[in-house]
C-alpha cells in the first residue's frame, strides 16, 4: 500500500519539508535566537595584574591600543561598576576564587604586610576553603590555571604543597606561586627588599635583645621563665634574621620561580621567555580539552612591575614602558580570543576579562610611571576604600548567550564570578559558609534590571575602610568611608613616600563623622557631603550604620594567613628544584622558541 495514497499527498509532505527547512536555516542564520545556553558550557577567564580601568580604551583611553580587549565588550557586556574585593592582590585573588570577602578565609591582612611575601611562608589560601574550580573539578570539568597564584605553597614540609593550586581544585598549573617583584629582573630598585629589610632587623634586634635578657634573667634567677619560652623565641628571632639576610640578594631566587604542576621549571625565571611559555600553554590547553567542558583560568603576570616586555612592543606606545606592557597583554587576550574561535568553541565559552584590583599610582623609574591610570576615579593599588583601588574593568562575552554590546552600571563584584561560575556548570554554592557574590547571569542577560547587591564592605586589610549601598528604590548608589589614606606628599593622591599606603596607624585619616559621597552624581568621590548639604545624609548613614553591624555579625575568627609568623620566610618551606640552599634550574630554555 502506498505510504502517502497519492501524488497530491506526497506534494504536500515534500512542501512541509522544505518549509521546515527553511525555517531551520533562517533560524542559524540569527545564532542569538538558535543557540541555547550549552549545559556544562567551557570558561576562560581572564585576569590582568594591577590593570588600571582608564588603561584600557573600551574604558575612555584614547592612548593606549587595546583593541581585542574593546572587541570583547563590544561583542559582550561591559561592566562600569565591577569591584573587587580588595586593593592589593593576595586577598583580592582570594575573594575571586572563593566568592567570600578575604577576612573570612583568614586572607586578610592586620599588618602592614598586606600580601604574601615568601614562596617559603607558612601562610596562603586555606585548604578548607572551597574555590570555584574544585567545584567545577568535581562536576567533570578538566581545570587549569596558567599563570600568577600568590596565595601560598606550603605549610609544614616543603613538599606539602597544602596552598598550592593543585590542592585547590586545579588539575593543572603552570606558572608563577608567587608574584613579579623588580627583584626579578635585578635591573630596579629592590621592591621586597625596601619594605622589608627595616622592619626584618628591627625585629632582629628586639628579639635578639629579649632572648639575652632572659637568658642572663635566667641564670641569675632574676626571671622564672622556662627555656622552652627562651628558644622559641630564639628561633623567631634567628627566622627574622634569615628573613632580613635574605632580602640581600636572595629574593630572585626564593620568589622568582616558574612551576609546572609541583615541579619546578625555572629558578629563577627567565622573565624574558615567560610571557611566550605561558601563552603556549593556555592556547594548548584549550586544544587539548577542546572536545570537553573545560575552566581555563590565565592569571596574567602584565602589568605588573618591572614591566617585562618582549622586544617587538618596546617602544610602540605613547605611553612608555608600560603602554607597551598593557599593547602586549592586549596582543596576547587576542590570541587567546583567536584560539576559542577557530576551534570553533565561541558559542560554548563563557569568557571573562577583569583586573585583580586598581593601578599602582606610585610605581615609578626616576621620571617615568610605571603603574596604571585608573581614570576619573580617585586613588589606587592598596588603597581599601577610595574608588581608583577596586573599580576595575569587568567584560563578559559569550557568543548567541549574552547580549552584545550592553553596558551594565549596576554594581558588581569579582566575587560574583564564584556562585556564575559554579551555577552554569551545574554545581551547587556551599550552604555551610558565607558566599558574598551573586549570580550574574540574570543580570547579563537582561532578565533583570538591578543587581542583586544591596551593600559591598571596602576592607583594607581586616580594617573595614568604606561601605557601599545600592539604595534599590532610587537606584542611587551611596559610600561611606571610615578611614582614608594620608597621602605623601599631601596633594598627590598617593603615597609616594610609604611606596604603597598603610590600612591603620598614623598613615590613616579616621572620620566621624565618616565621609559620606553619592558616586551616582560625583564617582570621582570629589565632593564629600553633609548633614547640611544633604538631607538625607542622617537617614543614609544609619541604615549604612546598621548594614555593618548585620555584616560583623556573619564573621567568625579563622586562623590569620597573612599574620607575622605565616608571612616570615622559613627555610625548610622554600620551594626548590636542587638540593637547598642550591636552588637553580632552567628546564624551560627550550620550550618557547616561538610563540603558537
Amino acid at each position: 500500500m502506498d505510504l502517502f495514497h497519492t501524488r497530491e499527498n506526497y506534494e504536500v509532505y515534500q512542501g512541509k519539508q522544505w518549509s521546515y527547512l527553511n525555517i531551520w536555516l533562517i533560524l542559524c542564520l540569527f545564532p542569538r535566537t538558535c543557540v541555547s545556553s550549552p549545559s556544562k558550557p567551557n570558561f576562560l577567564l581572564i585576569l590582568a595584574d594591577d590593570l588600571g580601568i582608564g588603561d584600557v580604551g573600551c574604558y575612555g583611553n584614547d592612548t593606549i591600543r587595546t583593541p581585542n580587549i574593546d572587541g570583547l565588550a563590544k561583542e559582550g557586556v561591559r561592566l562600569n561598576q565591577h569591584i573587587a574585593a580588595a586593593a592589593v592582590c593576595t586577598p583580592s585573588r582570594a575573594a575571586f576564587l572563593t566568592g567570600r570577602y578575604p577576612i573570612r578565609s583568614g586572607m586578610a591582612s592586620s599588618t602592614q604586610q598586606q600580601v604574601l611575601f615568601w614562596n617559603g611562608c607558612s601562610g596562603g589560601l586555606p585548604p578548607n576553603e572551597t574555590t570555584f574550580a574544585r567545584i567545577l573539578q568535581q562536576q567533570g570539568y578538566s581545570t587549569a590555571l596558567v599563570g600568577k597564584w600568590h596565595m601560598g605553597v606550603n605549610c609544614k614540609t616543603r613538599r606539602d604543597h597544602c596552598h598550592h593550586p593543585l590542592n585547590h581544585g586545579f588539575d593543572y598549573f603552570y606558572g608563577m606561586p608567587f608574584t613579579l617583584l623588580n627583584e626579578c629582573q635585578g635591573t630596579d630598585d629592590p621592591e621586597l627588599a625596601k619594605s622589608l629589610q627595616d622592619t626584618y632587623w628591627l625585629y632582629t634586634q628586639m628579639i635578639t635583645l629579649a632572648v639575652f635578657t632572659l637568658v642572663i634573667g635566667k641564670l641569675a634567677n632574676f626571671f622564672p621563665v622556662k627555656w622552652k619560652i627562651i628558644i622559641c623565641l630564639a628561633i623567631c628571632g634567628l627566622l627574622h634574621f634569615l628573613s632580613w639576610f635574605s632580602s640581600y640578594g636572595f629574593t630572585k631566587y626564593w620568589n622568582c620561580i616558574l612551576m609546572r604542576n609541583h615541579d619546578i621549571t625555572e629558578q629563577p625565571m627567565n622573565l624574558n621567555r615567560t610571557a611566550s611559555n605561558m601563552l603556549k600553554e593556555a592556547v594548548t590547553f584549550i586544544k587539548r580539552n577542546k572536545h570537553r567542558p573545560f575552566l581555563l583560568f590565565v592569571s596574567l603576570l602584565h602589568v605588573h612591575t618591572p614591566l617585562t616586555t618582549t622586544e617587538k612592543f618596546q617602544g610602540r606606545s605613547r605611553h612608555g614602558l608600560y603602554g607597551d606592557n598593557v599593547e602586549e597583554m592586549d596582543w596576547m587576550v587576542g590570541r587567546l580570543l583567536n584560539v576559542i574561535d577557530k576551534e570553533s568553541l565561541q558559542n560554548t565559552t563563557l569568557i571573562y576579562f577583569a583586573s585583580d584590583h586598581g593601578g599602582s599610582l606610585e610605581a615609578h623609574r626616576r621620571n617615568s610611571q610605571l603603574g596604571g591610570w585608573n581614570g576619573i576615579y580617585k586613588g589606587g593599588k592598596g588603597m581599601g576604600g577610595w574608588e581608583g583601588g577596586i573599580r576595575v574593568p569587568g567584560i563578559f562575552k559569550w557568543s548567541g548567550v549574552l547580549p552584545a554590546g550592553t553596558v551594565i552600571d549596576e554594581p558588581t563584584s569579582l566575587m560574583d564570578i564564584f556562585p556564575t561560575v559554579v551555577h552554569l556548570a551545574g554545581g551547587a554554592v556551599p550552604q555551610d559558609r558565607v558566599i558574598d557574590g551573586r549570580t550574574l547571569l540574570p543580570l547579563l542577560r537582561g532578565t533583570v534590571r538591578h543587581s542583586r547587591h544591596e551593600f559591598m564592605f571596602h576592607y583594607c586589610g581586616v580594617f573595614l575602610h568604606a561601605v557601599r549601598w545600592h539604595q534599590k528604590d532610587s537606584g542611587t548608589v551611596w559610600k561611606a568611608h571610615y578611614a582614608t589614606p594620608v597621602f605623601q606628599p599631601e596633594a598627590s593622591g598617593a603615597c609616594f613616600r610609604r611606596g604603597i599606603c598603610p590600612c591603620f596607624g598614623d598613615g590613616v585619616t579616621h572620620h566621624d563623622p565618616p565621609l559620606l559621597f553619592n558616586l551616582s552624581q560625583d564617582p570621582s568621590e570629589a565632593n564629600p557631603l553633609s548633614a547640611d548639604t544633604e538631607p538625607l545624609f542622617d537617614t543614609v548613614m544609619r541604615r549604612i550604620r546598621k548594614a555593618v553591624e548585620e555584616h560583623r555579625k556573619t564573621l567568625t575568627p579563622v586562623p590569620q594567613q597573612l599574620s607575622p609568623y605565616n608571612n616570615i620566610w622559613k627555610p625548610w618551606l622554600q620551594p626548590c628544584c636542587g638540593t637547598f640552599p642550591f636552588c637553580w634550574c632552567h628546564e624551560e630554555n627550550n620550550k618557547a622558541d616561538s610563540i603558537v
